[in-house]
């Protein structure tokens, strides 16, 4: 799959088996992630906003049903951004803002590349060719471990630039500027072997989190991440790697990835209003009372009655230990 940006679940449910079912798990649920977008409802019952994503609505006859947003017509791309405000970053963008925070690491600029500014008006970059020198105190392993999060992620563009969100356009691994890619890179310049190779790329991946409200997004962004993983391995060693070692990068992924409403931290939709019906005389006239959720009302991310979304910390010990993502947020009184 190599050089193509839409990446075709067939092709990974025949070729690497039981990875396209752990790409789609849900960690905090323990179902499957599920469609959260009306956009694909007029296919059927199985394509509702609250219909899990099953290997089969996407595969075989349904095979391209998701696909990239650059793919997707222009009405349907119109109506994403009216409903769900879904604006993607060109990479260049990307690129800007990822080199001012590793400007502030790093203490100085263009540490992977330099903007250039080509036919007046086409903003690009130069890579650096050269292997990147480290500050005094900071060491390359210390880069790699340092955790980052691309909040409200889509196709998760900051994580991985396997191609232009909003052209299309595929991009070489060498010229890949993604927070991933970054680590990835220096991962490469570092080690030779694939044992030593493989651990550490693991501790990137442990280290890159993500979360999106709508599946469709969220699969094509934990599709990308896997893919970013066989090409780079590729690249090094010139062969794919095993499909063990796939099944535990996908894992992470399925932890590290996930699918959450961004401003409550539960799983999109999950939060409910209960009714209590309340006797009012001796006659037994009732009345019904709507007890909504606190958290909606309050626009208190800590007080909702929704599901949680659960995401792994994985230098709690050896295997990692789940905590809810809300935690890690301040607190406000109401």
């Amino acid at each position: 799959m190599p050089n193509e940006i839409d990446i075709i679940e067939d092709d990974i449910l025949n070729k690497y088996p039981q990875v396209l079912d752990i790409l789609l798990y849900d960690q905090t649920t323990k179902q499957n992630i599920f469609w959260a977008t009306d956009n694909y409802e007029h296919l059927g019952k199985n394509y509702q906003f609250a219909s899990p994503i099953n290997p089969e609505l996407i595969t075989g006859i349904n095979s391209k049903i998701i696909m990239p947003r650059v793919l997707k017509n222009k009405e349907l791309q119109k109506n994403r951004v009216k409903n769900m405000a879904e604006v993607y970053t060109p990479s260049w963008i990307c690129n800007d803002q990822l080199n001012g925070v590793d400007s502030c690491w790093f203490k100085r600029e263009n540490i992977f590349n330099e903007r250039v500014v080509t036919d007046k008006i086409k903003v690009s970059w130069i890579t650096n060719p050269n292997k990147i020198v480290f500050p005094e105190g900071k060491t390359w392993k210390d880069y790699v471990k340092r955790t980052q999060l691309e909040i409200t992620c889509g196709e998760a563009p900051y994580i991985v630039s396997r191609y232009d969100t909003t052209t299309g356009e595929y991009i070489s691994i060498k010229n890949r500027i993604g927070m991933l890619d970054r680590k990835l890179r220096i991962i490469g310049e570092h080690i030779k072997s694939k044992k030593s190779w493989l651990d550490y790329v693991k501790i990137a991946y442990k280290s890159i989190y993500g979360y999106e409200y709508q599946g469709d997004s969220l699969l094509l962004a934990r599709e990308s991440l896997l893919i970013t993983f066989i090409e780079y391995y590729v690249e090094k060693f010139g062969d794919e790697p095993k499909l063990s070692e796939i099944q535990k990068i996908v894992h992470i992924i399925s932890w590290n990835i996930w699918q959450m409403d961004g401003l409550k931290c539960v799983v999109p939709n999950s939060c409910s209003s209960t009714t209590l019906e309340e006797k009012i005389n001796l006659f037994d006239d009732s009345t019904k009372k709507i007890i909504k959720c606190k958290g909606c009302v309050t626009k208190n991310m800590h007080l909702h009655n929704g599901i949680y979304c659960l995401i792994m910390n994985w230098n709690a010990s050896k295997e990692g230990k789940s905590i809810r993502f809300v935690d890690l947020l301040p607190q406000k009184d109401n």
